[in-house]
């Protein structure tokens, strides 16, 4: 038998095996890292008072920063069924980004897994895991993540724009003084539902008509109060489904929700069909590709898109809205975005996808945007596979960590003046450097937003086309508006602008 490996000690006095020096060491330094329970953080009852007497109710993004200048970059918050471990410096994020696993986990939707399992249907990218979500991850990633494919949507997209022009339009000439537009983040809702609609559906659904179709109203409908009701059923115990209205609610926003979707996705399966049995090519784009390739079976197709439905509206109506209030209160800011469009696209061309790429500033003003406007002012992570250790704590499989955007993109140490709206910081001409961490708006690794791609499109040909077309000023007082948190990052009020003609 050979003897294990050795070497001898510092001080050449005796034999210490290798592996076995290996083994004191690791558990020494085992020894050292601490334990969630070894974290700060607030008191159930701190943080009762924080948000119901203090009002961060609703503005869960400022509290992060309270917190963390209490307790530190890491820290334990637990309310109701919710034990976090928040991070919320650059750095303790990418420990734990580079620790997720193959197939990560971004929270735990129990409620939303509970509805599937009620009526029978397939999970779908939010609820499914490991091996069957990176199936259909990669399904979907093929057409909506490679910029070559997602050009091929840029034509429906415009038409979107336009129709999006003439509400504006229509709006502004009906209003006192002919100008101004009430809610602005309202009418640009309607524009991101009908262009991911467009694309998901392969179908035009009216939202900026004059009179929108009730489906349509329905539809939309459906879309808030399933977001809305999904914050206040996660948080009850499955004991009140029948004693308090949320569940039976929340059940019903769901079927008409995935009901109307179903309906639509099986109207362009019988117009393929029919295709198919005249013999005819079956020409389409996303929808056609999802039912044509037969790698995901229809309750799939049903549930994947309409979650990516849930997640491909508010992106370019919150991020446009606070672009645009940014826009109306810095006329210098708006000026060179001007001169740079009419630059490219003289005489109110419209823009196609190889202009954008010669507009370094227009992309500079959508990143200052979701830098200060996060669209998820926190992200989440779940360890399903593996420990995780983090700055000198180990965690155990099935932690949840909540990984707070928004403080860190307002981190000072990161971005100069990084309350202040300067989309030059953007640019290559500057010197400007950060954490790659601390600015990741549409998350990072497998599970960064699938719909990026197409949503930066919308963004960048509405603002183009909206700039050619009008000068916006604030409306009403020009008051300042704060933004709330409601799942998402929106507007506390509604944002009042004047569009006035350009010459």
């Amino acid at each position: 038998m050979k003897p294990w490996p050795h070497r001898l000690s510092a001080h050449g006095r005796g034999l210490v095996t290798f592996s076995t020096r290996t083994l004191i060491q690791a558990t020494t330094e085992a020894a050292k890292l601490k334990t969630i329970n070894d974290l700060p953080g607030p008191a159930f009852f701190t943080t009762l008072y924080w948000l119901f007497v203090k009002g961060y109710a609703d503005k869960s993004h400022l509290l992060q920063g309270l917190q963390k200048n209490l307790y530190g970059p890491i820290w334990r918050s637990r309310f109701g069924p919710f034990d976090l471990v928040n991070v919320a410096s650059p750095e303790l994020i990418a420990q734990v980004i580079q620790q997720e696993g193959r197939y990560p986990v971004r929270a735990v939707l129990p409620h939303w897994k509970e509805y599937l399992d009620l009526r029978g249907q397939a999970y779908g990218l939010h609820v499914d895991k490991g091996l069957e979500w990176h199936r259909m991850r990669s399904v979907l990633n093929s057409k909506l993540l490679k910029l070559q494919e997602v050009r091929a949507y840029a034509p429906i997209i415009q038409q979107v724009v336009e129709d999006l022009l003439h509400r504006i339009e229509f709006l502004r000439i009906r209003s006192p003084d002919q100008t101004t537009v009430s809610d602005v983040a309202a009418e640009l809702y309607k524009f991101g539902f009908e262009g991911i609609s467009s694309i998901l559906f392969e179908t035009r659904l009216g939202c900026l008509q004059e009179d929108i179709p009730q489906d349509t109203l329905r539809f939309i409908t459906a879309v808030n109060d399933m977001l809305t009701l999904s914050e206040t059923v996660v948080v009850f115990p499955r004991w009140t489904r029948c004693v308090l209205p949320f569940w039976k609610r929340f059940v019903q926003a769901w079927d008409d929700l995935y009901g109307t979707a179903r309906t639509l996705i099986d109207r362009r399966l019988t117009e393929l069909q029919a295709q198919m049995e005249r013999g005819e090519l079956t020409g389409g784009l996303y929808l056609t590709y999802l039912l044509s390739c037969d790698k995901l079976s229809h309750s799939e197709i049903y549930t994947c898109v309409t979650e990516l439905l849930l997640g491909g509206v508010d992106t370019t109506s919150n991020t446009l809205s606070w672009a645009l209030y940014h826009l109306a209160r810095d006329r210098r800011v708006q000026d060179r975005l001007y001169s740079e469009v009419n630059a490219v696209c003289a005489s109110r061309r419209k823009p196609d996808t190889d202009d954008l790429r010669r507009m370094p500033y227009l992309k500079a003003v959508v990143k200052e945007t979701l830098r200060l406007y996060p669209v998820v002012p926190g992200n989440g992570r779940f360890t399903a596979e593996n420990e995780v250790i983090v700055d000198n704590y180990r965690f155990p499989k099935k932690t949840q960590f909540h990984l707070c955007h928004y403080v860190v993109s307002h981190d000072q140490t990161q971005f100069t003046h990084a309350d202040v709206f300067m989309p030059e910081r953007w640019l290559r001409t500057q010197v400007f450097q950060h954490h790659p961490y601390s600015f990741i708006p549409f998350g990072v690794g497998v599970r960064a937003c699938v719909g990026k791609r197409v949503a930066e499109m919308e963004m960048y040909l509405a603002l183009c086309r909206l700039m050619q077309h009008y000068e916006i000023q604030p409306g009403d007082d020009g008051a300042a508006i704060e933004a709330k948190t409601r799942t998402l990052l929106v507007p506390a009020k509604p944002i009042s602008l004047r569009f006035l003609l350009r010459a």
